[in-house]
């Protein structure tokens, strides 16, 4: 039988008290030593995640509610997403690089160097209806062995990176980062959402038709345990956000208007199911999930 706590929504503006969901949250499985890269794969019906120190990605089965290796080793794998083939994306940190799986499960490499330097971390990864990819590249990974493998910063800096998608040019798009992580487009994809970690703050970007940025205005400031990581959005545009033991939910006009409580720290969260009205969330040594009604941004995958 499935453990469950008791959900806990915390209406911080009148816009999210409609926000609601089952009365508790699923754990789907514990023990995991820091669970990150939530990724559902509708074709199948299950999900994969990353347990970044355990150099491991599980897979959880929608169907059975079975928990069995997805890929080990991993390569330190942190984010994950879906491109428009529905093949996965993943950011490596041990490996240093943003690869593609095939779906005959080779892998492809997307980006390793900038400038022929190696990478730092690739950290969290985003896909455009434009085919390109769009990561953060902070140093947790080569800071220790814990998360990847200790090593020199060969490029001076924490970059935002997109990738070409027609001539896989590897070009820096935003370089006044302290620490980048979770990243997410507007629904229209007219703006770039990045998370700076080190600042506790949340940043947007207006994003040119050249593929490159514009502005980068602090969008949301967090306090206390509010430390910002990954983050999705739902089919309104609010943006949620993992942070401390809570996902934080952001209205398009950057007002904190709510809170989802969690037992432990968070880190990614993604939605999914048939309806992509199930909320998972990946958080420290566990997987949740909540049916809510919320219903997820359309994926680059389904189309625009």
């Amino acid at each position: 039988m499935t453990k469950t706590i008791p959900t806990e929504f915390e209406v911080l503006d009148e816009r999210f008290a409609a926000v609601a969901g089952d009365d508790v949250i699923e754990v789907l499985y514990t023990g995991t030593r820091w669970s990150e890269g939530p990724v559902y794969f509708p074709a199948g019906r299950f999900l994969v995640w990353s347990d970044i120190p355990n150099e491991r990605m599980l897979r959880w089965d929608e169907m059975t509610g079975a928990v069995g290796p997805f890929r080990q080793p991993s390569g330190y794998v942190n984010g994950n997403t879906l491109d428009r083939e529905g093949r996965l994306i993943s950011c490596e940190h041990g490996n240093r690089r943003v690869t593609r799986t095939e779906h005959d499960g080779s892998i492809t490499v997307i980006a390793d160097r900038w400038e022929g330097k190696r990478l730092n971390s690739p950290n969290d990864v985003v896909v455009r209806s434009d085919g390109s990819v769009w990561f953060t590249d902070p140093p947790y990974g080569i800071l220790s062995n814990y998360e990847g493998h200790a090593a020199e910063q060969e490029i001076d800096g924490c970059h935002v990176y997109r990738t070409d998608p027609v001539t896989g040019e590897v070009r820096v798009v935003a370089d006044d980062f302290v620490r980048p992580n979770g990243l997410a487009f507007s629904l229209d994809e007219s703006l770039l959402y990045v998370a700076d970690t080190r600042e506790r703050h949340l940043r947007v970007f207006d994003v040119r038709e050249d593929g490159t940025l514009a502005g980068g205005k602090v969008f949301a400031e967090g306090g206390g345990d509010d430390v910002f990581d990954g983050m999705r959005l739902d089919d309104t545009g609010r943006i949620w956000v993992a942070a401390g033991k809570a996902l934080l939910c952001y209205d398009p006009d950057g007002t904190l208007i709510g809170r989802l409580k969690l037992p432990e720290a968070t880190a990614n969260l993604v939605f999914g199911g048939p309806k992509r009205n199930r909320l998972f969330i990946a958080a420290s040594t566990s997987l949740y999930s909540l049916m809510t009604n919320v219903t997820g941004a359309r994926p680059v995958w389904a189309g625009r």
